[in-house]
């Protein structure tokens, strides 16, 4: 709004103000959460050679984003990048590759992930911290007390946490301060009414997530949370008295310190990552739209039955199960069927997790059950680190386990070959093609081939339901 009404201030000033006007309007356009309905309104309300260049503005907009992003992602430091390979069955994917030589046990890089949930029984049990999934140990001095103004009280391994959190997700989602950055003007909307509603909300949502035990929609959650920070923060940027030097570095300032997300928003990455055709749960998608329109009227907007079913989708085929010292023993068993249960990207299997976390760059890491590369919590915390399996030649292929692919005690090569095909197909929804798959499927008996080729029915069967990405024009490198 603070840019709209720049806008209309400068287009009154004649046509020597025109471009300046257009970027305001284009400015708003941008962090806008709908913007395609407010073209509409732009067409039918600002005079036409503004709207004209904001049309241009946004073409140049978009050819930029979307034919510059791999110049950008991932970052140079990462020693990697996205390459189209033909994987399997003549099927073209996007893949991760290294770009330098590595030997084994090298860590190729480390991430930060974009947004953390801990495993619903933890969530209060203040054993880890909410944000970077540390062990809180006893008598730890980091250790914060609970934040009595919230319907979802945390513990945090230390005050960075804490305030990052907060400021990220938190304070919009589970307390009743402003959504809005302290420089920016507050709407007289917080009436005591209006927080009880807002507060409500909140305690719906929280309770929904623990009596579920899903960690998705909680994922959703902060990364909406998260897109409202950074947009917000951008707002505060544009607003400022070196408005011209702002607008020049408001598409690179970011307060988060990893260099993938400087060049693009968080949506610009999400949009290009495979995902699982989901239906949207009309239930916890009402949730947390009342949780956005009780905070800010208008925030309900990043909501739409379409949207949140890609959102979780995204989110159920790209999460790393977070787990350290080879995981937990004491998860609770989730008593939904197996095609149903949420499961996480993980060698150790995601029932020995403390936790989920999405990140950018290794959400490109496809799935071998002979995987060239492992990833490590070696931290201790939500910091991934892709540690190369063998020797590694530059342009090698990046591939991970997504299961448990190690042969147990008393199982055999077929059961063990069986189990993790099963897993990968409720999990991702695919058949595996990987070399040790293939080599395997050599040995089996008669019966066994049988047996083998009704599950390769079954898999592709589910494996059509990311068929839609992979037509899509995001799912190709320009």
């Amino acid at each position: 709004m603070t840019q709209v009404s720049v806008g209309e201030q400068l287009a009154a000033q004649g046509p020597n103000f025109y471009l300046p006007a257009a970027t305001a309007f284009f400015r708003a356009l941008r962090v806008y959460p709908a913007p395609s309905d407010l073209i509409v309104i732009y067409e039918k309300t600002i005079i036409e050679p503004i709207f004209k260049l904001v049309v241009e503005l946004t073409q140049l907009d978009m050819k930029h984003r979307i034919e510059a992003y791999y110049d950008y992602f991932p970052p140079k430091k990462t020693n990697v990048s996205v390459d189209v390979r033909e994987v399997t069955l003549g099927q073209k994917r996007q893949v991760l590759v290294v770009n330098k030589d590595f030997t084994a046990g090298e860590v190729i890089y480390k991430e930060f992930p974009v947004v953390t949930a801990l495993d619903t029984d933890l969530l209060e049990k203040g054993t880890y911290c909410a944000h970077c999934l540390r062990a809180i140990q006893p008598g730890m001095s980091l250790k914060i007390p609970r934040d009595s103004n919230s319907v979802l009280n945390l513990t945090y391994c230390s005050k960075a946490c804490m305030v990052t959190s907060k400021n990220q997700s938190h304070s919009l989602l589970f307390t009743l301060e402003s959504p809005l950055p302290s420089e920016l003007p507050t709407p007289t909307l917080f009436t005591p009414t209006a927080q009880e509603a807002r507060q409500r909300a909140q305690a719906k949502f929280a309770q929904f997530i623990k009596k579920e035990q899903r960690l998705a929609p909680l994922l959703v959650a902060r990364f909406i949370g998260r897109q409202v920070a950074l947009e917000t923060q951008k707002l505060v940027q544009a607003s400022s008295m070196v408005e011209a030097a702002a607008s020049s570095r408001v598409e690179n300032d970011y307060t988060d310190s990893d260099s993938d997300l400087e060049k693009y928003v968080l949506a610009d990455h999400l949009e290009r990552l495979r995902y699982l055709e989901v239906v949207a749960n009309e239930e916890e998608m009402s949730l947390l739209t009342e949780i956005l329109a009780n905070a800010l009227p208008g925030l309900e907007e990043f909501i739409t039955p379409e949207k949140y079913a890609t959102y979780i989708g995204k989110m159920a085929y790209n999460t790393f199960g977070v787990c350290y010292g080879g995981g937990r023993d004491d998860r609770p068993e989730r008593t939904a069927r197996p095609e149903d249960v949420e499961k996480t990207r993980t060698p150790y299997g995601t029932q020995r997790q403390i936790g989920s976390a999405l990140y950018t760059v290794s959400s490109y890491l496809t799935h071998s059950c002979q995987p060239t590369v492992r990833p490590s919590f070696s931290l201790g915390t939500s910091e991934i680190s892709i540690i190369a399996n063998q020797d590694l030649k530059k342009g090698d292929v990046l591939t991970v386990a997504f299961v448990d692919v190690t042969q147990h005690p008393g199982e055999s090569v077929v059961e063990c070959r069986r189990r993790r095909r099963f897993e990968l197909a409720r999990g991702w929804r695919f058949s595996c093609g990987c070399e040790r798959c293939a080599e395997e499927a050599k040995a089996l008996s008669a019966e066994e081939k049988s047996s083998a080729a009704e599950e390769l029915k079954d898999e592709s069967k589910v494996e059509e339901t990311v068929k839609k990405y992979t037509e899509s024009p995001a799912a190709t490198v320009p």
